[in-house]
This record gives C-alpha cells, sequence and structure tokens, in this order.
C-alpha cells in the first residue's frame, strides 16, 4: 500500500464511517438466482488483495500497546481481576484477550495470533510496527496457516440460515470468524466471586439446587462463601455460564464493528452473517474435537438419558476442544486434556496472573505504569480461599458433566463477517445512488488502478 493511500486511510472521518456503514453483500462474480433482486454480475471474482486483508485484521484484533489498567488494587478493591496488560483494537473483558480470528479465503486459512501467542519480546516490536501503519507485516507476523484452501461449514441449515445460502464464500471474498474461548475467562472470573470480599455461592440447578462442589466453603459450614438466600449472592451454574459467554461475545462485536468501519473505509464490501453452531466451523477447519452421546452432552437426568437411549434418540455429539498443528497447539482451553486436571488448569490461571513471571510480578516493561515495581510489589496475591473454592467448582463441573464448561463447548463461534470487491452495476441498477458513497464507487481506481 502507497503512502499516499495509508495517510488518506488515516484521516478517513470516523463520523463519516459510522453514518456510512452499511451491510453490503453483492460481489464481483455473484450471482442471485432468483427474487425481484435476481442479478448476475458479469465481472470476474476478485479477491481481496493481502492490503486489505491486512488493514481489516489489524481492526478487528491488532495489538496497540499497554492496558492502562488504571484501577484499585488494594485488597479487596477488585483490580486483580485483570489477567493482562496489553490491548488490541477491541475492548477485552479484564484485558484476557481470549477471542481469537481465523481469516480464509480462496488460497489459505489463517489463525491470527492474540497478544499471549507472542513472546513479550516481540511485544515492543509489534506495537511500534503499528504506530508505523506496518498492517502487512504485523498480518504475517501474527498470521498461523491452518489449511490450503478455503474453510467453511455446510451452508444448509442449521450450519447457516438460507438468507445468506446465495452469498456466503463465494469465489474472491474472504471470511473473518472470531472463536470465543470461555475457559479462561470462566476461571478468571470465579477467582473474584470466590474470593473473600464477594463471597458468591454457587447451585447445580440440574442436580436438584445443591451446591455446585462448594459446600464445604459455605458460610453455614464455617467457610467464607455467602449461602444465605438473603444475601443476593446466590447464582446457578446456568447463569454463571451465560455470564462468561456473554462477557466475552461482546468481543466478537466489537471485532465486526471495527470490520464493518474499516471496510466502509476502505471503500470495500462486508457484512456480519450467523455462524453459530457447536462443531461446524470447528470440524471445517480441523480442529481437534471430542464426543459424547446426547443425553450427557445435554445433561439429561437418569431417566431421560435411558428413554433416549432406548428410543435411539441418543446419538454421539462432537464438539471442539483444542486446535493443533505440527505438534503445537495454536488455541487450546483451560480444562483437560490440555491439563491433567482442573486444579492444574486454575493454578496455571493463577500463576499467569500473580507466579514469578505473571503480569504483576514479572520484572519487564510490559505496561504501562511509571514504576512497574513500585507498583507491582502492592498488589495482593490471589487468596488462597479463593483458590481452593475455584478448584474445588471447575472439578466438579467437569467430573460430573464430563467437559468445562458444563453448557456450552469450550471454543464458540457466534458471528462471522465476510467482505468483498463490491459490483457496483448491481447496486446502479436496483438501488438509489446514495446506497454507495464515493469510498465504495471509488475503491477499484484508488487501490486497484482500475476505472
Amino acid at each position: 500500500m502507497s503512502s499516499t493511500l495509508q495517510e488518506k486511510l488515516s484521516v478517513y472521518p470516523l463520523l463519516e464511517a459510522l453514518k456510512k456503514r452499511r451491510s453490503r453483500r453483492f460481489g464481483l462474480g455473484m450471482k442471485m438466482d432468483k427474487g425481484p433482486l435476481a442479478y448476475s454480475s458479469c465481472h470476474a471474482p476478485f479477491p481481496l488483495t493481502e492490503d486489505e486483508e491486512a488493514i481489516l485484521v489489524f481492526a478487528a484484533c491488532g495489538i496497540t500497546g499497554h492496558a492502562l489498567a488504571d484501577l484499585p488494587f488494594a485488597q479487596g478493591q477488585g483490580g486483580t481481576i485483570m489477567a493482562g496488560l496489553l490491548g488490541r483494537t477491541v475492548a477485552s473483558g479484564d484485558a484476557i484477550q481470549t477471542v481469537a480470528l481465523i481469516v480464509t479465503n480462496d488460497e489459505a486459512t489463517y489463525v491470527i495470533k492474540r497478544p499471549q501467542d507472542f513472546t513479550q519480546a516481540e511485544i515492543p516490536e509489534l506495537i511500534r510496527s503499528a504506530e508505523k501503519g506496518e498492517w502487512v507485516e504485523l498480518y504475517r507476523r501474527g498470521r498461523v496457516k491452518i489449511k490450503n484452501s478455503r474453510t467453511a461449514p455446510p451452508l444448509a441449515p442449521m450450519f447457516n440460515i438460507n438468507v445468506n445460502q446465495w452469498s456466503l464464500y463465494a469465489p474472491g471474498t474472504t471470511y473473518f470468524l472470531p472463536i470465543n474461548e470461555l475457559t479462561f475467562m470462566y476461571i478468571n472470573g470465579l477467582l473474584e466471586i470466590f474470593n473473600e470480599t464477594t463471597g458468591a455461592f454457587v447451585l447445580d440447578e440440574r442436580a436438584n439446587f445443591r451446591p455446585a462442589g462448594i459446600r464445604r466453603f459455605a458460610r453455614s459450614n464455617g467457610g467464607h462463601l455467602l449461602d444465605d438466600p438473603k444475601s443476593g449472592r446466590i447464582v446457578t451454574v446456568q447463569r454463571l455460564e451465560l455470564m462468561v459467554s456473554e462477557v466475552v461475545t461482546i468481543e466478537q462485536g466489537m471485532m465486526l464493528q471495527n470490520l464493518g468501519l474499516m471496510a466502509q473505509a476502505l471503500g470495500l464490501g462486508g457484512f456480519p452473517n450467523f455462524a453459530e453452531h457447536d462443531f461446524g466451523w470447528f470440524q471445517a477447519a480441523g480442529f481437534r474435537l471430542d464426543e459424547m452421546v446426547a443425553s450427557r452432552y445435554l445433561g439429561a437426568n437418569r431417566i431421560v438419558s435411558t428413554l433416549m437411549k432406548l428410543l435411539g434418540r441418543d446419538v454421539p455429539v462432537p464438539y471442539p476442544i483444542g486446535l493443533e498443528r505440527d505438534g503445537t497447539a495454536l488455541l487450546k482451553p483451560f480444562c483437560p486434556p490440555y491439563y491433567s486436571s482442573m486444579e492444574a488448569a486454575v493454578r496455571v490461571v493463577v500463576d499467569t496472573k500473580c507466579g514469578p513471571m505473571g503480569v504483576f510480578r514479572a520484572r519487564s516493561d510490559g505496561n504501562a505504569w511509571r514504576n512497574p515495581l513500585d507498583i507491582s510489589r502492592q498488589i495482593p496475591d490471589i487468596s488462597e480461599a479463593a483458590t481452593e473454592a475455584t478448584i474445588a467448582y471447575c472439578s466438579y463441573i467437569y467430573d460430573r458433566y464430563g467437559r468445562f464448561p458444563a453448557y456450552m463447548p469450550p471454543f464458540r463461534t457466534v458471528t462471522g463477517f465476510q467482505a468483498c470487491h463490491l459490483d457496483t452495476d448491481f447496486y446502479d441498477r436496483y438501488y438509489r445512488p446514495e446506497a454507495l458513497s464515493e469510498t465504495e464507487r471509488g475503491h477499484m481506481a484508488k487501490w486497484h488502478g482500475d476505472k
């Protein structure tokens, strides 16, 4: 990308992008067979260039610098819920940055490294490259090829919805898929709600609302967790896992918003679309899968499980447990089989925060504070009581339900984003002129020298 184009991109008004952003789906080479907008492009598909993909990837998840962590870190004030000190172009709960991004086009499929997937020594150079606008360099350094072709699940329901079948994964398009990893956020949140200050108590609604492995920590048994319903601090497993899922899914939404705004600034087409399926995308991308029968996967009781088996409905359900290539785990959850037990996984999360090389203890410049050593000395460790209660709860969930979390796989997709070069002829035929801005109409000339 020339410096002139980079300058034009960097000064594109945010307010203009907000006003002009639309879902625009019809790209060069596409065809809509039926309906009042039936149309067949007279142009060949035109794939996104590496420049264009690199800028979109940076918008979705580029590393931009250090999180400020401007929080109270005194005992019981909650600051230690932070689990990372690096920032991306989208916000992340506790700076965990657990949402990964897959990029797939006609030629290849890549997973983009998250901040925690780089060494500490690499981070300063990545931040400098972002400041200089070296998008392609960042894209090349951050992507790991996982397939030599396009990745896509089937188009049929329930992998997709009917309205998107005509356009999804069309030649020339690039697809961006955020993937939630839920377990780190889950464990990190538990360490906060199970501490002596919050003292929350969790009941398992699928086990007649008995304590979820934490009975011995209840205040009524001499522990520190508030099990009195009047305390307002009792939640169920399902409610707890829904909160975790929602917090992480919001990050996907921010990624898609950034992709939409950047596509507008570039003059590309693009639209968010349905991508929720327990295993469809993961199976297509070559994730490591496990499976369990439907009754166990759904947490059914013994009577329902027996009926399902007798009726021949207790079929195996696959679900993702990790992404590996060449013996290396590129994406892994904090649970077995990547850890020997849930206790081991919880200890690693604690160590990531407060261990000798943890984010609050490492002697480095990997944060935004002027005097990091003075600050880190005053940040308290995570209490052993909170750690032990978290271990007990996580072990209960895994032992009872055979996986962690209990209600969903450790990885989850919700919505993706497809980008393309627009066929302006289609819009000129069916739409009023304002459907496309000058940015879309001028994209090919500005970026590809083609009028």
